[in-house]
């Protein structure tokens, strides 16, 4: 069987992190197999229908290196691929279900259903949702609504004895009791717009789509979907539902755990590598050991055999490590040329960048490399080269433990270290043994004396490596910023 599989969003909303996952296991298990990846635009909410969403999808993609067969832009054998072009079809399909018996028309007004939906709650009633009161009309009575210019909706007659059972290929066997599932659900409504259930099973089935992997929510639809295929004579698909994407706390992944939204992560400086990578693990796994995966490698090794069945957390440190760990394995090219658009967005470079400016780029991209969970934290490890430190909280300039009287004798200590070597051109490595002795002759830990020269130089207590930052400001600016701050503390601690 040669398989094919689809990624079929609705363009109502940013790509997040869970629909990128379902279609990255679409995407490796079609690659892996040998099979076909198709891409399709469930357009029927045109009500939350969004342009922007819509590039968003094909932006998202694209940046992820998720290259489809078939559908929108592409092109494809079973076009088109976004279905309020298809109208016509499902409209044809529906009315054949009506002819067969297996469907029929509704003119209940939405005022009924709600008196009903009203009646029920009030109740109690075991019986919930439509109560099919147009399931069985006579010619003559369907005549009468028509006559009355009432507009119809086309129902599923769902049979309402017996059972109806799925398999899932993670899940097993499952079934649920025809009285449960939902009431004669419409297929087409009277404006001629299809509900998902209909155009989702005429599309699967039409586009040969082989294997369903879609996330577990949908699985009440599953027997709903079974019953439509058997109404219509179709062998179903096989289906696969993917575990939840979770948070730490055991909870749906939502804004509430941070950003959702792919965007955002492409926007904070995630590259699409490490994103792949990371997203490709929530839920599962090629050994229980191994951790990083070109997008090639997963093309390759992908099985549905290795989802797991348990949901998937989502960790946003585990992400941003994966992220740390891809940054440092490009050049320093490679990433200055990634970190540019940042500096340039914070006004910090402008271009042409000529051969100097790139040349001390390339040293903070060096000394940076190490630092970066993100691309966009370059931003406050850089702001110390073009802005000026203010230093409004003085206590920063005291490590843990250590009063501002004695950070202030340490950095005035420090200084004469610091400009007697740099002064006589002294190697960083050499200062750096001097101001760790100057430590030992104060009795202080070392970070007592070197965290008020950082933050005397950057204005921050995380920075860039000391000597890196002072190569990068230049030994006079370097100075000169420790001797501004030596006047405002020790005006503030007489």
């Amino acid at each position: 069987m040669d398989v094919r599989v689809r990624y079929a969003p609705s363009p109502t909303g940013l790509q997040h992190i869970g629909g990128v996952r379902t279609a990255l296991f679409n995407y490796f298990f079609a690659r892996a197999q040998r099979g076909k990846f198709i891409l399709r635009i469930e357009d029927t909410d045109q009500e939350r229908y969004s342009d922007e969403a819509l590039e968003d999808l094909y932006e998202t993609l694209s940046w992820l290196g998720v290259a489809w067969d078939e559908g929108p832009v592409v092109g494809g054998p079973y076009g088109p691929y976004v279905q309020s072009e298809r109208f016509a079809l499902y409209k044809e399909y529906a009315e054949k279900l009506v002819a067969d018996g297996k469907a029929y028309y509704c003119y209940c007004t939405p005022e009924r259903l709600e008196a009903i939906r009203a009646e029920q709650q009030a109740k109690k009633s075991e019986q919930q949702g439509y109560d099919r009161h147009c399931r069985n009309l006579t010619a003559e009575e369907r005549a009468g609504y028509e006559r009355a210019g009432i507009a119809p909706v086309i129902r599923l007659k769902v049979p309402t004895e017996g059972k109806t059972t799925f398999h899932d290929i993670l899940m097993g066997d499952i079934t649920r009791k025809n009285r449960d599932v939902s009431p004669d659900p419409v297929l087409l409504k009277s404006d001629g717009f299809p509900t998902y259930h209909l155009a989702n099973v005429i599309d699967d089935h039409m586009m040969g789509i082989t294997h369903i992997m879609r996330a577990q929510e949908w699985i009440p639809s599953g027997p709903l979907h079974i019953i439509l295929y058997e109404a219509f004579g179709w062998v179903p698909p096989a289906y696969c539902h993917l575990p939840m994407v979770m948070g730490k706390d055991g909870q749906k992944l939502s804004k509430r755990h941070g950003s959702t939204a792919v965007r955002d992560f492409r926007e904070q400086g995630y590259l699409s590598e490490a994103l792949l990578n990371y997203v490709s693990l929530v839920g599962w796994s090629y050994d229980g050991e191994r951790e990083f995966f070109t997008r090639e490698e997963l093309e390759e090794l992908f099985t549905l055999e290795k989802i797991n069945k348990a949901p998937g957390v989502f960790d946003y440190k585990k992400l941003d490590w994966f992220n740390g760990q891809y940054i440092r394995q490009k050049s320093d090219e490679e990433l200055l040329a990634l970190l540019l658009p940042y500096l340039l967005k914070a006004g910090f470079a402008s271009e042409p960048i000529d051969g100097e400016t790139e040349e001390n780029l390339l040293l903070l991209t060096s000394s940076a490399k190490e630092r970066l969970k993100v691309l966009s934290d370059i931003v406050p490890l850089s702001r110390f080269l073009f802005e000026e430190p203010v230093w409004e909280d003085l206590s920063l300039f005291a490590a843990k433990g250590v009063d501002i009287d004695v950070a202030t004798a340490a950095l005035d200590a420090a200084y004469t270290v610091l400009k007697t070597g740099l002064e006589a051109g002294e190697e960083s490595e050499v200062i750096e043994e001097r101001l760790m002795a100057l430590a030992g002759e104060m009795a202080l830990k070392v970070g007592a004396v070197f965290m008020p020269i950082r933050v005397a130089l950057t204005g921050s207590s995380v920075s860039l490596p000391l000597f890196d930052s002072i190569r990068l400001l230049g030994n006079e600016r370097a100075l000169g910023r420790i001797e501004r701050a030596l006047a405002i503390l020790k005006s503030e601690v007489r």
